[in-house]
């Protein structure tokens, strides 16, 4: 094992599902081998779409991006079988990698971005509009706060309609949006359903793919809390994966 990875002891993906009562879950497995791998890869070619021949690669996927400002994020990968029983291997990074969800030869994210972009586009600007009217009025006055309460009433009416979008698959063959799935009445965090885990199980339940092992590793500049660096493992998060991942195991 190298120095610099944290041992993943028994589960590396887990959830609560409230249709079961219970805890599904996956061990990292075989799983910690591939990411090594991947690792590697990323330390050699020094970009993330190294499938693509060099004379394609595009500048916003260089690794150089994870060690700038926007600090690194989390990759994953799961083994699988395939409809006909073949053994392999899928990845994915967490989010999105400088602004792009997708990347060729890694799984899609949930949501399709077509989907996301054009549900945005127009209120984004009208929420960075009010934005900037708001610097014309003292904070407190009337104004200011009005338009306050405007703007934060359109930026949690856009989170409910994208979370709406977030069409969740799992292991009984259901699909379901994913304000369905939280069995918390806390509210759904940003970035729910963008981690590693959930776009490889989702990827596995829509194929009709039967996961084996999940495992995760951080890449690039320690983040600012000083909770995930370069190259260790982590197991997926309870906060935000936790809140679905109950779910999309439930069936495996």
């Amino acid at each position: 094992m190298h120095g610099t990875e944290i041992p993943i002891k028994n589960i590396s993906c887990s959830g609560f599902c409230s249709r079961c009562g219970t805890r599904h879950s996956l061990e990292p497995g075989d799983a910690l081998l591939h990411c090594r791998a991947l690792m590697e890869k990323m330390d050699r070619e020094g970009r993330a779409d190294f499938e693509l021949p060099q004379d394609k690669a595009t500048p916003d996927f260089s690794t150089d991006y994870l060690f700038g400002k926007a600090r690194g994020q989390m990759f994953g990968v799961m083994t699988y079988l395939d409809n006909s029983g073949t053994l392999k291997t899928a990845k994915a990074f967490s989010g999105q990698y400088n602004s792009h969800w997708e990347i060729p030869g890694w799984v899609p994210p949930i949501i399709s971005p077509q989907e996301f972009y054009s549900l945005t586009e127009r209120t984004e600007k009208e929420i960075k509009r009010i934005g900037m009217e708001m610097e014309n009025h003292a904070h407190g006055s009337p104004a200011h706060t009005e338009l306050s309460s405007r703007r934060k009433k359109l930026s949690q009416d856009l989170m409910r309609r994208i979370h709406a979008i977030y069409k969740v698959h799992n292991f009984r063959g259901e699909t379901r949006p994913m304000p369905e799935i939280i069995y918390e009445s806390k509210g759904i965090p940003t970035g729910t359903g963008d981690c590693c885990a959930p776009k490889l199980l989702n990827f596995a339940a829509r194929n009709g793919y039967t996961p084996l092992n999940i495992a995760e590793f951080y890449y690039g500049r320690e983040n600012k809390s000083a909770t995930r660096s370069h190259k260790q493992f982590y197991p997926s998060c309870t906060d935000k994966c936790g809140l679905i991942l109950g779910y999309m195991l439930c069936g495996l």
